[in-house]
C-alpha cells in the first residue's frame, strides 16, 4: 500500500506584549523576553493570596511567596525549560499574603472526626472554610488551599467516586472564587523548583486576570467550539442521572474563553459515558453558544465555526447544528479521536541507505488517510534553540484522528489550528499538550461539573475551573 504524501506544519507562534505583537514559538521564553500578553494592555500591580492551610503551617506559604519572587535555575528538561527570574521581572507584577488574619486554618485534630470517612470530614471542613472565604472576597484575588501529605487520606474515594481537588473547584467556582490548590509533594517538596515557579506563577497570573500569550492567527474571523458531556449527581436520587451539556467558546487566536453549561432533557442515546443530542437540543447548544459568542463581540458573528468534541456526530445534532447556525457561516463539525493504532518512524539518509533516526516524526506532521480523515502528530519531536527536543521521551509518539462530519474547509488550516490549540493551556508550563484546549478544557469542566449539584445556566469564567 502507497500511502499519501505527508505534509508538516511549521511549530505554531505564540503572541505577547499587545502592543508590539512580538511573537515566539516557546512560551516560557516568550514570557521572559517578551513580557505577558496583557502586561501593558491591562496591568496587574500585584496578585493578592488568600489561604485555607493546616495550622501551624503559615510559614510554608511564606517561603512560598518568596520563592516566586527569586531565580531558579532548571533541574530537569534543560532544552526546554528557561531559568526563572522571578515574577515581578517575568510576569511584571507581585504575589503579596493578605493579613493572616483574612485566612483560614484548620486544625488537624478538627478537620479528622471518629466514625466518619476522611473524605467526608475533609471535604466539610474545607467545603464550610470555602464558604466562609467566598465572605471577604474583596480582599483577596486568589485563595490558595494548601493540602499537606497528613490528609491525604481525604484526597479521594474511588467506590464513592470523589475526588478533593475536584470537589474544591466546583465549590469554590459557585462561589466565583479563583482557586489553586497547592499539594505538598507537587508544589512544596518537588525537586525542581523552577518548574514550580513556572507552573504556579503562570497559573497565579491567568486566575487574577492575565493573560500570558495568545495564538498568532492568521484568520481572525473562525472561532472554535468544544463541545463535552458530564453526567451529574441527582441530589434527590443520589444517581448519576443529569446529562449536562458544556459548550467553550473560544477566539481564533484560543482565547475568549467562556462556557455555558446546563441540564439536557432530550438524551438520543448512549454508547459507553457517551451521550448523544437530540436534534433540540443540539440546536439549543450551539445557539446559546452563538449567543456567548456574539456577547462578547459586540454581536458579531464569525465567518467560520469549528466544532470539536471527542464522540462522533450523529445526524440529529448534525442537523441541530445547522438549524442553530445562519447559513452565511462556514461550519465544520470535527471529532477528534485520541486513541488509534497508527505509528509512524521517522526515516532519514545515512551514509548510502536509510534508516530510523534517533528522533520521532517532527511534530506538525500530517496526512489523509480517507475522504474526510487525516491523522496529525500533536506530539513529536520540536526544534528548541537549535537542539532537537521531544517533551514525552523515549517512545513513539502516536497521532489523533481527525473526522469531518460537515464542512469542505481545507485540511491544512484545521491541522494548523488544532496544533496551534495544543499550545493554549494556560494550566501548566509545558510546550504543548496532545489534545487542543478546545477539548483539554473539555475534561477539566467536565470532571468539575460533575461535582456541582447546583449549576445555574449562565456563562461561566473559564478562570475558576483551572
Amino acid at each position: 500500500m502507497e500511502f499519501p504524501a505527508f505534509h508538516v506544519i511549521p511549530e505554531p507562534k505564540l503572541t505577547f506584549e499587545a502592543f508590539s505583537n512580538a511573537q515566539d514559538v516557546h512560551p516560557l521564553r516568550g514570557l521572559k523576553n517578551l513580557q505577558p500578553y496583557s502586561s501593558r494592555l491591562n496591568p496587574i500591580e500585584k496578585i493578592r493570596i488568600a489561604a485555607i492551610y493546616p495550622a501551624g503551617t503559615y510559614g510554608v506559604l511564606q517561603t512560598l511567596v518568596r520563592e516566586l519572587h527569586s531565580m531558579h535555575i532548571p533541574k530537569e528538561r534543560h532544552v526546554y525549560l528557561e531559568e526563572f527570574t522571578g515574577v515581578e521581572s517575568i510576569f511584571k507584577t507581585k504575589v503579596e499574603l493578605v493579613s493572616e488574619n483574612t485566612s483560614i486554618a484548620l486544625e488537624s485534630d478538627k478537620v479528622f472526626k471518629v466514625g466518619v470517612e476522611p473524605y467526608i470530614a475533609l471535604s466539610e471542613s474545607i467545603g464550610l472554610a470555602i464558604r466562609e472565604m467566598a465572605k471577604r472576597l474583596l480582599d483577596y484575588d486568589v485563595l490558595v488551599i494548601y493540602l499537606p501529605d497528613s490528609w491525604s487520606a481525604g484526597f479521594e474515594h474511588l467506590e464513592a467516586g470523589f475526588d478533593l481537588h475536584d470537589f474544591i473547584k466546583a465549590t469554590s467556582a459557585m462561589q466565583n472564587i479563583a482557586s489553586q490548590v497547592l499539594r505538598e509533594s507537587s508544589a512544596i517538596r518537588y525537586k525542581c523548583r523552577c518548574s514550580v515557579m513556572w507552573r504556579l506563577s503562570i497559573a497565579l497570573y491567568v486566575k487574577a486576570g492575565g493573560i500570558p500569550w495568545k495564538l498568532s492567527s492568521i484568520d481572525q474571523n473562525s472561532a472554535f467550539i468544544g463541545l463535552s458531556y458530564a453526567t451529574r449527581l441527582n441530589p434527590n436520587t443520589n444517581q448519576f442521572d443529569f446529562t449536562t451539556c458544556c459548550s467553550q467558546v473560544f477566539d481564533s487566536d484560543g482565547t475568549g474563553l467562556e462556557f455555558v453549561a446546563y441540564d439536557a432533557t432530550e438524551i438520543e442515546a448512549r454508547v459507553g459515558g457517551n451521550p448523544f443530542l437530540s436534534r433540540a437540543e443540539m440546536r439549543k447548544l450551539m445557539s446559546r453558544s452563538l449567543e456567548l459568542y456574539q456577547r462578547k463581540h459586540a454581536g458579531r458573528r464569525p465567518e467560520r465555526l469549528i466544532v470539536h468534541k471527542t464522540s462522533q456526530f450523529t445526524k440529529s445534532e448534525i442537523d441541530g447544528a445547522f438549524d442553530a447556525i445562519p447559513g452565511n457561516i462556514n461550519l465544520e463539525l470535527l471529532q477528534i479521536v485520541q486513541e488509534t493504532n497508527w505509528r509512524a518512524i521517522h526515516y532519514v539518509k545515512k551514509g548510502d541507505k536509510k534508516g530510523p533516526d534517533n528522533y520521532p516524526l517532527t511534530r506538525g506532521s500530517y496526512f489523509q488517510i480517507g475522504t474526510q480523515e487525516v491523522l496529525l502528530w500533536t506530539q513529536g519531536n520540536t526544534v528548541l534553540n537549535g537542539k532537537n527536543y521531544f517533551k514525552e521521551g523515549k517512545n513513539i509518539p502516536a497521532p489523533i484522528l481527525i473526522r469531518r462530519f460537515a464542512g469542505d474547509g481545507g485540511w491544512d488550516s484545521n491541522c494548523q489550528a488544532i496544533l496551534g490549540l495544543t499550545k493554549m493551556n494556560w494550566n501548566h508550563d509545558a510546550l504543548y499538550d496532545r489534545l487542543p484546549v478546545t477539548l483539554g478544557y473539555a475534561h477539566t469542566l467536565a470532571t468539575t461539573i460533575k461535582r456541582m449539584n447546583k449549576l445555574i445556566n449562565k456563562p461561566y469564567e473559564f478562570r475558576y475551573f483551572i
